[in-house]
């Protein structure tokens, strides 16, 4: 049996806002904008170089807006990544060492709360990991 993940729904009160941060702000590609029936609008975005996309709209869950945490994306870079999306601003936080891997945080407008990794080298790993 293979099952992926692809999609997941991030609750926002204002999906224009939403959107602007997630597109400009975070550089994610807009797949999709479309009201499938009326009061359902579906809007689904992908951060660049990613299999999995985030869905955003309104009418879809009874999340309560800001209250999705712990998204993660991984990055090979995160100073260079944290520098960029500072610069398009985003308050990020400052990059954080936990052992060996390091990690940042941010929210999005309606503090829905995320975390950028940096990729965990392969020698990292092996030294890491219990067989």
């Amino acid at each position: 049996m293979e099952m992926r993940l692809e999609v997941v729904q991030v609750p926002v009160a204002d999906v224009e806002a939403s959107k602007s941060f997630y597109m400009e702000t975070l550089g994610f590609i807009v797949d999709h904008d479309v009201e499938h029936i009326p009061g359902m609008r579906v809007v689904q975005l992908t951060p660049p170089g990613s299999p999995a996309s985030i869905v955003i709209g309104t009418g879809m869950t009874s999340m309560a807006p800001g209250s999705l945490e712990g998204l993660q994306l991984v990055v090979a870079d995160l100073t260079t990544v944290r520098t960029e999306l500072h610069r398009r601003g985003a308050e990020i936080s400052e990059i954080h060492n936990l052992g060996g891997v390091q990690f940042a945080y941010f929210a999005d407008p309606d503090g829905n709360r995320w975390v950028l990794q940096e990729a965990v080298p392969p020698e990292f790993r092996a030294a890491h990991v219990e067989e």
